[in-house]
């Protein structure tokens, strides 16, 4: 009797009961997998400027599903007409320099000044939950509270880079949104920073005082990639210290290959403890703003970045094609296996790869 009554409760538990105990209809239930997402709405909210669609566009466009990804490229479709609008920064530093305080304190300052500022932090990937670790919204916490500002952390999920790889697509989201400056806010340094020299316009790299050590361990390569180089923590005690390390850091540019054409890239002592400098920082980038467009070089950059990022995305469907293929994956185990018993060379190993594909 007991299970008959569980069995008759759980049919039932979904069905609308009338007032006078006859069974209703069934309520028309809400099923995920099937969903349709309402993509004409969720444009004209992000329009709008409303944060918490935004949130939801992105999160569609991070999604995994082939229902979500098909939505996401729906939606990023209908608001490219509204994209292009904002200034794309790109902070990147030594580890310890201070990169989520230097950009609560120069978002702070550009929304109190009426912008309206979007921070992508790219946070280290969870090897157990694939998720954010750091958590910047925790450590940007005012900002975070700012009407002006959204705030974005997103695992990088092993990136190279340390970018995810659905950063560039949020910044459009974020750009039809009305944010007029966007901030990318990466791991830390690495050879892979190119990745996000790629889809920015202004690249920073913050560092710390004491010069001598951190110019020996910096890679020559990074500094090339960066329009300028903020002295971070230059407060206190340090101020002196902090205007050294400047000084012998525009030595060290005027010797480097500009990084944008027609652009000398500059080193700045900044404080976001005391608020100074911050400023400075805005009036050069508003400044490289005005040069590059001046000459053309603004447009014709973000050009070459689209380009780029087509021709990645498509080596990218190229090799999950590749390995998608029938035995494919096992083919590639057999030829490896070759290899390391030394009886296979690896360009023979890559022709007869290509050959059986080519035969099948």
């Amino acid at each position: 009797m007991r299970k008959d009554k569980e069995r008759t409760m759980s049919v039932t538990s979904g069905l609308n009961a009338s007032h006078d105990g006859m069974i209703a209809a069934p309520r028309k239930r809400f099923v995920k997998k099937n969903r349709e997402v309402p993509i004409a709405g969720l444009v004209e909210r992000i329009a709008e400027g409303s944060r918490l669609h935004l949130a939801k566009g992105i999160t569609l466009l991070e999604s995994t599903t082939a229902v979500d990804q098909k939505a996401g490229q729906d939606l990023l479709q209908g608001v490219l007409p509204k994209t292009g609008n904002s200034i794309r920064i790109g902070i990147t530093g030594v580890p310890g320099a201070g990169k989520s305080t230097f950009i609560e304190a120069f978002g702070l300052m550009l929304c109190n000044a009426g912008y309206k500022v979007a921070v992508l932090a790219i946070d280290p990937s969870s090897t157990i939950t694939g998720g954010s670790i750091l958590g910047d919204k925790t450590r940007m916490e005012e900002l975070a509270k700012h009407p002006n500002a959204f705030i974005r952390p997103s695992p990088s999920a092993g990136t190279l880079g340390g970018v995810h790889k659905k950063s560039r697509e949020t910044m459009l989201l974020c750009e039809a949104a009305g944010y007029d400056i966007i901030l990318i806010e990466t791991v830390g340094v690495g050879q892979s920073e190119t990745v996000v020299r790629g889809m920015v316009d202004f690249f920073l790299l913050l560092v710390l005082t004491g010069a001598g050590d951190e110019l020996q361990g910096m890679k020559k390569g990074i500094m090339e990639l960066t329009d300028a180089i903020i002295v971070h923590k230059a407060d206190g005690d340090n101020v002196k210290l902090a205007k050294k390390t400047v000084r012998e850091y525009r030595q060290i540019l005027h010797f480097l290959q500009p990084a944008s054409p027609g652009w000398a890239s500059v080193a700045l002592p900044v404080s976001s403890l005391e608020r100074t400098g911050l400023e400075d920082v805005w009036e050069m980038v508003r400044a490289f703003k005005e040069t590059m467009e001046k000459e053309g070089h603004w447009q014709n950059r973000r050009n070459v970045q689209t380009k780029d990022w087509f021709r990645s995305m498509i080596n990218d469907r190229l090799i999950d094609s590749f390995f998608a293929e029938q035995n494919r994956k096992e083919e590639v185990a057999n030829l490896e296996q070759k290899l390391l018993q030394g009886s296979l060379t690896v360009t023979s190993a890559v022709d007869q790869l290509f050959q059986n594909r080519t035969g099948d």
